[in-house]
């Protein structure tokens, strides 16, 4: 489901689309998200303000496997003036394909 603004030019309060995303991820367990700004930084401060969403700023393969693997990630952010198209595409596969391991890493995860 795209929530994003259409709008190719023009500037928006990006954080109006954090919010709205972390609330549709936060009603059901396996919904995940994908919020994209200049930076990523700004979503993912945005989106991390909510209860049951963590956002994280994936900028290589490798952070994306374990921001699932290791934190249990349900949103990735993107920079889009940091992060070419081809790595962002390849680092939202990622993200999308690995799950959770569990084990040790859920009782940090519970913490957050």
């Amino acid at each position: 489901m795209d929530l994003g603004t259409n709008k190719k030019s023009v500037s928006v309060n990006y954080p109006i689309y954090a919010h709205k995303l972390s609330k549709m991820v936060s009603k059901k367990k396996n919904n995940v998200g994908i919020l994209i700004c200049g930076s990523g930084l700004g979503m993912s401060m945005a989106a991390n303000r909510h209860k049951k969403i963590r956002a994280a700023l994936c900028y290589s393969i490798k952070n994306a496997k374990l921001s699932r693997l290791h934190n249990d990630a349900n949103v990735i952010t993107l920079g889009e003036r940091l992060t070419n198209k081809s790595l962002a595409m390849k680092c939202v596969n990622t993200f999308l394909k690995t799950d959770f391991e569990g084990g040790r890493h859920l009782k940090r995860v519970k913490r957050i």
